[in-house]
This record gives C-alpha cells, structure tokens and sequence, in this order.
C-alpha cells in the first residue's frame, strides 16, 4: 500500500476488492440509469443484496459526470457512491471522469463523511485509459483535499495488480 498526505488528509492506493473496504463509502462506477450490471456494479449487486438496486431505482438515475449516493445495503460500507464515467469516444471524456470524482467527493462533504474508495472509474467496459485515469483521479482528488474538507481518507482500490501499479506510479 502507497500513501500520500494533502493538507489534512492521506490519499491511499490499495490492491484488492473494493466490497471488501470498510471505509464510510465505496463508489460505484455506475452507468447514467444506476443499473447494477458487471464489474464493480455487479460485485456491488452479489455482495450487497438487492436493497442497493431498489434505492437506485428509486433515484431513477444522474447524468454522466453525476453521483448520486445510497445505503451499502449488506456492505461493510455504510453508503454507495454512484458515480457515472464516460464512456471512450462520446466526447469531452476528461471533463465528465473529472466531474464525477469531483461530485462524489462534494457529497462526502455534504453527508459528512470521513473515508471513501475508488475503483479505477470507467475503465473496464466504457474503455477509458487506465493511466489517464490514474493521472486525472489523483490530481483532481489532491485538489479537492487542498480546499476545505473533513475528507480524511481517499482510497484508489484496484483489482489487477497492473493497474495498481499504474496508480502506484501515477501517486508517488
């Protein structure tokens, strides 16, 4: 595990299962209608229990670049970040991953919250680069904890041990 500090803060790179994490909220990289499909969603939907599916039926959905927040259902989390990536070739790609780190992290804030987890947003089906998202992760997480914040921990989980390195590279 790599860590780093901003300001008040530690910003963390982690291998591993992200519905694992006993942080106050995991993200889900989530599709526009907050359906729970493969990937970390599907991870989400098996461990979590169908109560995480109901309330984001409930919600009805966000935009790309949104997030939207729910209870961990069966989770050791208590709260779910939905966040909605991009996917490749839509356009405007890094203002949208950058708007829904950036509106997870808000809601932190807005609900309180101390310790979030990321997975590597839109990078499994929606295609978007791994090393372009470890860039725009980790720069846009370090200036949101530079501002005012009680933010105190922000892990980036990976799942492959290649894309922990890109994080790992992109972090120290």
């Amino acid at each position: 595990m790599d860590t780093i500090t901003v300001k008040n803060s530690l910003i963390k790179i982690v291998l591993g299962d992200i519905t694992d994490l006993d942080t106050d909220v995991i993200v889900n990289a989530a599709n526009a209608q907050l359906i729970l499909g493969g990937g970390v969603a599907g991870a989400i939907k098996r461990k979590g229990g169908p109560k995480i599916q109901e309330e984001c039926n409930e919600i009805g959905g966000t935009f790309v670049g949104g997030a939207v927040i729910t209870t961990g259902g069966n989770l050791k989390t208590k709260h779910i970040i939905h966040a909605v990536g991009p996917r490749m070739g839509e356009g405007d790609e890094d203002t949208k991953l950058t708007n829904a780190v950036l509106n997870s992290l808000r809601l932190m804030d807005e609900h309180g919250l101390k310790t979030i987890s990321f997975p590597a947003i839109s990078t499994g089906i929606f295609g978007y680069p791994i090393d372009r998202c470890a860039n725009l992760l980790i720069s846009t997480t370090k200036k949101y904890l530079i501002g005012e914040t009680q933010i105190k921990e922000v892990i980036f989980c990976l799942y492959s041990n290649p894309d922990y390195e890109v994080f790992r590279k992109e972090l120290i």
